[in-house]
This record gives structure tokens, C-alpha cells and sequence, in this order.
């Protein structure tokens, strides 16, 4: 979330322009058409790649194209999208938010761990979590000889058949949240993303996909060190 705020204090202090005139939060911008500045200099990226955000259902693969004919994230991509990619992976069971994009240096750096991007997730889990099962998760858990690093957990509701959690992760791993919680005895329920880094799901209905403002932009390069 910091870089959110880093993204958020660049525009209220007038430093971000677009097409020479200060930005306000929230603001969209078109690729191709509309020019960002910070600071005088030109963020290309902005203007010539494509950022787009979408609440993946259950069901679609994380995928541009499948040999055997299952519907993927590109089939909800809206026509003249480009070649865009899925950056990072969310389970054919999973639902949630999956960004998109043709910026490769962003995607690579978002997905490597030595930036330690968090993403988080809406968990619910059959049965309820006891102390150990929570102690364990935020101090990393060695899982047929793959260490898992520490996350935060947080119980939100809990009845003895099944609980809600929100899980902070920075790692990504392959069925990283599923196999935690299978290795402590409760098996995934229902699993979904709701955050990368400062990048936000909100209310975007399932299926669906939007481009991102010219912050949430700056919010992920920042997130990874990009200028």
C-alpha cells in the first residue's frame, strides 16, 4: 500500500501531468492518445502499453490460449485489447483479480520475489484454524521440502463447519494458498484475489474488464522500482 500513497502524493503535489494539465486521482487516461509526465519527463509506458484489470471467474484459465479447447481470461478481453498476457497465475478454481498487460519489464518485475509484491486473498477454509495453524502460517512452512515464506493471516468470521480468512502473500507460488491450508488440515473452499500490491478489485463485476487509471499505473511501477 505504500506505493499507493508514493503514487497518490505524486499527483497531489502536482508533479503528474496529463497532456500538460494536473491530475486528479481516479483519473483515466487512453493509450495512444493522452501523454503523462512526472516531473517533465515523459512516462511512455502510460501512453504506449496496455494495463488492464479483470475479476477472473471460476472456471477460465489464467491463459491466453488452451490446447484443449477450456475457456480462458482471453475470451473476456474486450476487442481491440491487443497482445496482452496474464501476469502471475490464479488457479482454474480460483476467482478474482488477474492483470493484464503488454508491458513486459513491469510484469517480469511484478512476478519476481525479490520485489515482494503482496497480493491478497479472500480465503474461505473447511473448519476453524487453531493457534499452531495460524503461528505456523506467519512463520513460513516447509511443505514436501519447499519452504514457504511467512503470511499474514487474519480470521474474519468462523463457525466450527468452515472460516473466513484474508491471507497477504509475497511469493508466487503455484497453489501456494492451497496448499497451506491442505498441509494444516483445512481444505480450500472458495479462494479469491482482491488485491495486488496497491491495485484494488473493488467492485468489478465478475467477468469483466477495465483499464487501469494513470495512478494505479504509477502505483505498480513504483511498487517495483520502474520510473
Amino acid at each position: 500500500m505504500a506505493a499507493r500513497r508514493k503514487a497518490d502524493q505524486l499527483i497531489v503535489s502536482g508533479q503528474v501531468l496529463v497532456n500538460g494539465v494536473p491530475a486528479v486521482a481516479g483519473q483515466q487516461v487512453t493509450a495512444g492518445v493522452d501523454r503523462v509526465t512526472i516531473g517533465g519527463r515523459a512516462i511512455e509506458p502510460v501512453s504506449e502499453s496496455t494495463y488492464l484489470m479483470m475479476n477472473k471467474p471460476i472456471g477460465v484459465l489464467t491463459s491466453i490460449g488452451d490446447d484443449r479447447g477450456r475457456q480462458t481470461v482471453a475470451d473476456h478481453l474486450p476487442s481491440g485489447a491487443g497482445r496482452v498476457f496474464p501476469v502471475g497465475r490464479l488457479d482454474l478454481n480460483s476467482r478474482g483479480l488477474v492483470l493484464l498487460t503488454d508491458d513486459g519489464e513491469l510484469a517480469g518485475r511484478l512476478m519476481h520475489p525479490r520485489y515482494h509484491v503482496e497480493k491478497e486473498y479472500r480465503v474461505v477454509i473447511q473448519g476453524r484454524p487453531g493457534d499452531d495453524a495460524l503461528r505456523r502460517l506467519s512463520q513460513g512452512m516447509v511443505i514436501r521440502g519447499e519452504q514457504f515464506q511467512p503470511a499474514e493471516v487474519r480470521v474474519r468470521e468462523t463457525t466450527p463447519e468452515e472460516s473466513q480468512v484474508t491471507m497477504v502473500l509475497r511469493e508466487g507460488r503455484k497453489r501456494e494458498v492451497r496448499r497451506l491450508w491442505q498441509m494444516l488440515g483445512h481444505p480450500v473452499l472458495d479462494l479469491q484475489r482482491v488485491r495486488i500490491d496497491g491495485l484494488q478489485l473493488g467492485d468489478l463485476e465478475e467477468g469483466t474488464v477495465r483499464a487501469l487509471r494513470v495512478d494505479e499505473v504509477l502505483s505498480l511501477k513504483a511498487a517495483v522500482n520502474l520510473p
